[in-house]
This record gives C-alpha cells, structure tokens and sequence, in this order.
C-alpha cells in the first residue's frame, strides 16, 4: 500500500482521524499537508512527523472561506507542483437533539463546514488535477449518510449529501483519471464524538459506544488504514464508492 513520495492534503488534519492518517501516510513516504482550522494542532502533528523522519508541512485554513481555502491550495502548489489526494476530513456536528429543536444556526453551521466546504476543496482540487492529469479525492462521510440517524438530522443530511457529491463527480471526472469515493465511519473515538458524549447521560454515552456489534467505538487508527489505502495505486480501480467502517452497524 504505498504512497511513497505521493503529495497528500488533508483537511481537518490536526486531531482524530485526519491526525492519524497524516502520520500513517507519512510513515510510508508521503508528503502530507496538514490543513486545520487551530493551526496550533497541526503544527504539532507535523512536529511529530518529522521527529519521525517523514515529511509534512502545517497549513490553516478555515474551509468555511473561500479566501482561506484559495491560500490553502497556494501553499500546497508551494511545496510541489503535483497534488496527488485531497481528503475533505474537516467536519463539525451538532447536539444531539429532535429536528424541530434543532436550530437554524446549528443547520447552516453543518453545510457550511461538511458540505460547503468539501465542495469547495474538490473544486479547486479537480482544476490542478485536470491540469495535470491525475488525482484522487476522499471525502469523510459518515454512515448517518447512509442510514437513519435519529437527533443528528442535520449532520446526517450532510453526510448524504456528501455522498451524492462523491458518486456524482466520480461520474464526471472518471474518464479524467481523477477517483473520487467516500470513507463512511461509525462513531470513532475523536475529541468530536467525545464532545457530543460529554453531553449525554450515561444510558445515551452507552447507546452510542454500543451502537455496533462490537460494542465499542472505532479507533482512529483503525479508519487511517482504509484511506491510506485508498491513497495507494492498489484502489487503482475504485471510483465512486462509499467505504464503511462501522463494526458490523449496517450489516
């Protein structure tokens, strides 16, 4: 599963899920930008890279800016002319709560940042990837984008939409040898699903961290793997699809 000198960006690459696959990729030989909103987490994952020995540079980038994201892909064609994967991982959620309580506020804050926001990476990403010939996109989407997910409606509506992005553009852009697909995890074990648990009760903590047939949330690690597969020329053939990581939840 190399990636060996692939040039790898990553949003929300600071914490959780996007932390982990940074050091993985990087790891196995990739240049990683690491793209966050609080530039002060991803400074310390490059750090923690290069004590390593990889390679990585930090970058901030607030993907509810055009202005910013526009800055974020400047400093990326600074660091190498070639793009090879853009992972859309940053996201925000909200409090778990009925839909007709949830605000409008917290609805406009999810497609801003989930869905606003990877449109506007991809688009940027799929024009230096045209120019250039190749390219693959991985977009965080979440199985509530595939499923019911009861008091998260407006995350979950973003994750969906999310993923009808994905299958769409993948159509668009296949004959381009540009792939597109999505990750769709379960509850991870990130500083995000520990906020939303650190407001619940302990019967709703257990509901969530036994949602699965597993009866424990995913690791970081464990989701790091898939896409840093999906990263590699071994998924040369995948475009289009959604890859569920979710302890056997929609089996």
């Amino acid at each position: 599963m190399t990636v060996e000198n692939k040039h790898i960006l990553i949003t929300g690459g600071g914490s959780g899920i996007g932390a982990a696959v940074a050091r993985l990729t990087a790891s196995r030989g990739a240049l990683v930008g690491v793209a966050d909103v609080h530039s002060d987490n991803a400074r310390d994952v490059v750090a923690d890279i290069e004590r390593n020995g990889g390679r990585a540079y930090a970058v901030s980038v607030d993907v509810t800016s055009a202005e910013a994201i526009a800055d974020m892909f400047k400093v990326a064609a600074e660091k190498s002319a070639v793009l090879d994967v853009l992972i859309n991982n940053a996201g925000v959620d909200h409090l778990p709560a009925p839909m007709h309580e949830v605000s409008d506020e917290a609805l406009m804050r999810n497609i801003d940042v989930n869905l606003i926001g990877v449109w506007r990476c991809m688009r940027r990403a799929i024009g230096t990837m045209l120019g250039q010939g190749h390219g693959q996109i991985i977009n965080l989407a979440s199985v509530a984008g595939l499923r019911s997910a009861p008091m998260i409606s407006a995350y979950s509506a973003t994750k969906h939409a999310v993923i009808g992005l994905t299958r769409s553009t993948a159509v668009e852009y296949a004959r381009a040898n540009i792939r597109i697909n999505a990750v769709c995890p379960s509850f991870v074990d990130t500083p995000m699903v520990q906020g939303v648990l650190s407001h619940m009760d302990e019967r709703g903590r257990n509901g969530i961290i036994r949602a699965n047939p597993m009866k424990r949330l995913g690791k970081p690690d464990e989701i790091s793997g898939a896409i840093a597969w999906l990263c590699s020329d071994e998924s040369s053939f995948m475009t289009g699809q959604s890859v569920v990581l979710d302890g056997g939840m929609l089996a």
